[in-house]
């Protein structure tokens, strides 16, 4: 019996010295994956609280639906948030420009009907997303047709607008090769489907089939906020009637179609983007400067250059920047899913071990973040040692996620992709609980 007493007297020894040998902050993983912080004396040993864990915003970034205002309470709901986008207004800009360029460069055979008139059809995304509501100003912008409404360039649907009296957008004029001709908005319209999800594929689909069936000829480009229902649109009508079509993401599928006569598409260096959602939550979870892996290399060499992304600390957002893929180039982009490869080198398990994070998708059909964002994120976890569990939302409401996120203590860090912008509310006022 002495001698039992004596081995756990003597064991109880050594835990302390080793305790009090290791000195500093000690980082640990509890049963359940949350982390632990203390000072090295297990008596001071705490969870960290889910409303101080590392917070990603992406893809849709907290703000105003109506004004475009940035969400501030959101963006900052703790040191550790930051959003993860694209410079939305460059890429806007770009996508209207590659559609000018087109028309300019193929204006021989681009009015379809020869009545001096450039007529498009445009699929609107969400008339509430800023993403969505930058594409519609830049396609408007670039081809003239945009109307001013207090100091911004107004991004409301037309429904139909054939004979141009539209009071949303306005006929552009074009001059070409000593001509003169006419650009006018033919149609436009929120892809929205009976029950309530934006940037319907679907949707797009009917209605080109729609816009066809009333004034076909009169359709000589299809502009589209993203590549899903640019390609719906492409596929039942504009690719069998040599209309060139153009859209927004970079997909897999219309980076291919281009080959078809597919227009163009813009990338939004998606591969860069994906990697930044889970690099910040990386070094947020490590502890080391938030730069770490992103301007400045990591231990692996993983860096990234200015010209892919820049770091708006005011707004904390990161932004890739967006590059036009067309007949001249889009045989380099034709796989979206490839990792970039300045930043695909793998972390060393050791000095950033496994943590784990909660990031869901706020529509599982969504074609972009479905085959492309969420393929390079799965590629990245590995890379940087992160245990993701994916979620995929319906695309109509926040419960159908937030559900779903009912142990949140279960994760060390979250990304988060909301239905819509308002409502950053809803998953911080759970981390708060």
């Amino acid at each position: 019996m002495k001698k039992k007493v004596l081995a756990l007297l003597l064991s109880g020894a050594m835990v302390f010295s080793l305790a009090a040998c290791s000195g500093g902050t000690e980082t640990s993983e509890t049963p359940s994956g949350g982390q632990e912080t203390g000072s090295g004396d297990p008596a001071q040993v705490t969870e960290v609280a889910n409303k101080d864990k590392p917070l990603v915003w992406f893809n849709r970034q907290p703000s105003n639906s109506s004004t475009g205002e940035l969400d501030m309470n959101a963006l900052s709901f703790n040191e550790d948030t930051y959003y993860v986008g694209f410079d939305a207004n460059q890429g806007a800009e770009l996508q209207g420009t590659m559609i000018l360029d087109y028309i300019t460069a193929h204006i021989d055979e681009i009015d379809r009907n020869g009545d001096g008139v450039i007529g498009y059809v445009l699929a609107i995304g969400d008339i509430g997303h800023n993403d969505s509501i930058a594409r519609t100003r830049g396609v408007r912008a670039a081809l003239g047709t945009a109307v001013d409404v207090d100091g911004a360039i107004d991004s409301t649907p037309v429904g139909t607008n054939i004979d141009g009296t539209s009071t949303y957008v306005k006929d552009g004029t074009l001059e070409i090769n000593g001509q003169t001709y006419t650009v006018r908005e033919l149609a436009s319209q929120e892809m929205k489907n009976s029950a309530g999800a934006t940037w319907d594929a679907a949707t797009a689909g009917n209605a080109i089939g729609t816009w066809a069936s009333s004034f076909g000829d009169q359709i000589d480009i299809v502009a589209s906020n993203n590549d899903g229902m640019g390609m719906s649109m492409f596929n039942a009508w504009s690719k069998a009637n040599g209309v060139p079509t153009f859209g927004y993401d970079a997909n897999s599928d219309a980076v291919a179609a281009i080959a078809e006569g597919y227009g163009g598409t813009i990338s939004q260096h998606a591969d860069v983007q994906a990697y930044l959602t889970l690099r910040v939550l990386r070094n947020a979870l490590d502890g080391v400067d938030i730069d770490t892996g992103i301007g400045t290399p990591d231990d692996a060499g993983n860096v990234l250059t200015d010209d892919v992304f820049y770091y708006n600390e005011e707004q904390r957002s990161y932004y890739a920047l967006n590059v036009a893929v067309t007949a001249e180039n889009y045989e380099e982009f034709l796989d979206s899913t490839v990792p970039y490869a300045p930043v695909a080198n793998q972390l060393d398990a050791t000095a950033h071990p496994e943590k784990s994070v909660w990031l869901n998708i706020y529509n599982a059909a969504d074609n972009f973040l479905s085959a492309t964002y969420q393929p390079l994120l799965q590629n990245y976890d590995d890379l940087l040692n992160l245990k993701v569990e994916y979620i995929g939302g319906d695309g109509q409401t926040e419960s159908n996620i937030t559900n779903r996120l009912g142990n949140p203590s279960a994760y060390d860090a979250f990304a988060i992709n909301m239905v819509k912008t308002d409502n950053a509310a809803s998953y911080t006022g759970l981390l708060s609980q």
